[in-house]
């Protein structure tokens, strides 16, 4: 489904009843990268409505010339809460740019939050302190197969770049590649334009609602240690840090990360 909106329109998908749950995909790709892996958990957990939302420049979400800036894609965002759940409590997960975008929306709609899951995110900090790239396997005869950009995002984002990884991601992942408004996502933006205006989180002091932040061990492209200092502000928060787990953790620890998502579910639920 299309909704339009001030700077554009956003791109959504809409299964099953319940508490409305918002997901934002990673930078690069769409909405289906989430779904492929998330639908299973929804299997047992039944109470939530799940709203798979194209992340504006990405999928189906059109953006106009106006759009410059992360402050603008989160107005976007914004706008399309409003006029798709208007006055609604909802819940929010979010991966990588996503994450830094769904910490965006709740920093704006707070009291009507009733959770946060934030995988591999990017936070506000223009400095990110990162490990050193890992790789822990490598098929050279699985890779000498794909054409080289999909090798240079596979090599990028994995530190197991086997030839089952290689395949889910060539499933999941590069579909949304192929949608990508490249010419913004390689523009200026990022060095000017890509920190939030408003910092998410400024001047509150505690978080209660239930939280959920997975994180990857040898995650090269966002980290683990800037988030820690959310720590102590998020009172009810799950931290994990996946070891033998890259930026795309969803792929290389997939049955703990949706584990670790269920247990967060639940715990909204109460």
């Amino acid at each position: 489904m299309e909704c339009k909106v001030s700077k554009g329109s956003i791109y959504y998908e809409v299964y099953g009843e319940g508490l409305p749950l918002l997901i934002l995909h990673a930078m690069g790709t769409d909405h289906r990268s989430m779904k492929a892996w998330m639908e299973s958990i929804f299997e047992k957990e039944q109470a939530f409505q799940r709203i798979y939302i194209d992340v504006p420049a990405h999928g189906k979400s059109m953006i106009d010339a106006t759009v410059n800036s992360s402050t603008d894609m989160l107005e976007n965002l914004l706008e399309f809460i409003d006029l798709i759940i208007p006055n609604q409590e909802f819940a929010l997960l979010g991966m990588s740019f996503g994450g830094y975008l769904a910490q965006g929306i709740m920093h704006a709609k707070l009291q009507r939050v009733k959770g946060i899951a934030l995988l591999v995110p990017a936070i506000h900090d223009a400095k990110r302190d990162v490990p050193h790239k890992t790789i822990l396997e490598k098929d050279e005869a699985a890779l000498q197969e794909i054409d080289e950009d999909i090798r240079t995002a596979f090599e990028t984002l994995l530190v197991y770049q086997n030839a089952g990884n290689l395949q889910i991601f060539l499933n999941e992942i590069q579909p949304g590649r192929l949608l990508a408004n490249r010419e913004f996502l390689g523009s200026n933006w990022r060095e000017q334009g890509y920190l939030l205006n408003d910092e998410p989180f400024s001047g509150v002091e505690t978080i209660e609602q239930p939280s959920l932040f997975i994180l990857g061990r040898q995650d090269h492209i966002c980290g683990y240690k800037n988030t820690w200092r959310l720590m102590d502000k998020f009172s009810n928060a799950t931290y994990s840090v996946l070891d033998q787990a890259g930026h795309l953790l969803q792929i290389e620890q997939r049955n703990l990360v949706k584990e670790l998502v269920s247990n967060w579910l639940k715990r909204m639920l109460g």
